[in-house]
């Protein structure tokens, strides 16, 4: 019986679909399994090469007609915050962002229902009961953590553990170059915080303590409004034909 080698990852191409960001554009993916003893180390090779991880899942665009996805990732030591993200900063002072294992709880499910039913509806994660969003979490062969963000608990101050409210998670890989922003929710109660910009700034304070040099946004999708927020992040790189690129925001 002819033996064929199992350490090379094998790559499949989903079919056309409709691409959830450019009307009238259809997407495709070529996607690979990250299971196994390597696939810590195939995570980190295939982040670097424009892949994004769901679950067991490496994934990046292989459109036919369209390059509108671009791969960005902040360079941590270079980056200072605009006035506009102190001030964010500032705002969510009293917050404490906990990191745990990569394990779901009905609290986090929760908070993850109110976001989708406020701001993606209709969107393919619309329908996730709570047994898919602890598929979401657990189902990870990486390093893989959570961070959850409350208010500062009664004891806070004393010890540093927050047993407050919670009003963000994210999902987020460690790998050796830097962290990888998975998926992040919070609550669409406190639109004021600017949750999700929070997340960000406090991915690339950690990054930088961990002496990691970037942190992956996943993909910028030009012409989506929706997806502008992560140009903000100034200086960053984009994955090109040339490989990682500095790009710098158009002035306007």
């Amino acid at each position: 019986m002819t033996q064929h080698p199992t350490q090379s990852p094998q790559f499949f191409l989903t079919a056309p679909s409709p691409c959830p960001y450019i009307e009238g554009q259809f997407e495709r993916k070529v996607f690979t399994h990250l299971v196994g003893d390597k696939a810590p180390e195939l995570n980190d090779l295939l982040t670097q090469g424009g892949f994004r991880r769901s679950q067991n899942i490496a994934y990046r665009p292989a459109c036919e007609t369209c390059r509108a996805c671009i791969s960005v990732r902040i360079i941590t030591d270079e980056f200072k915050p605009s006035r506009n993200m102190r001030r964010v900063i500032e705002h969510n002072s009293d917050l404490i962002g906990t990191m745990h294992e990569a394990e779901p709880s009905t609290e986090q499910y929760s908070l993850f229902r109110s976001y989708l039913d406020s701001r993606h509806r209709r969107g393919g994660m619309s329908d996730m009961t709570v047994l898919d969003y602890a598929m979401m979490v657990e189902d990870t062969h990486v390093d893989t953590r959570v961070i959850e963000y409350r208010r500062r608990g009664p004891d806070s101050f004393i010890t540093g553990k927050g047993h407050g409210e919670l009003l963000a998670v994210a999902l987020t890989d460690k790998m050796a170059d830097g962290l990888s922003m998975v998926y992040s929710y919070f609550s669409p109660d406190h639109a004021e915080r600017s949750l999700g910009t929070y997340m960000i700034l406090d991915h690339i304070a950690r990054a930088k303590a961990m002496g990691l040099p970037h942190v992956y946004l996943g993909y910028w999708v030009n012409g989506s409004r929706k997806m502008n927020y992560k140009i903000r992040f100034q200086p960053q790189e984009h994955l090109g034909p040339k490989g990682w690129e500095r790009f710098e925001e158009p002035k306007k």
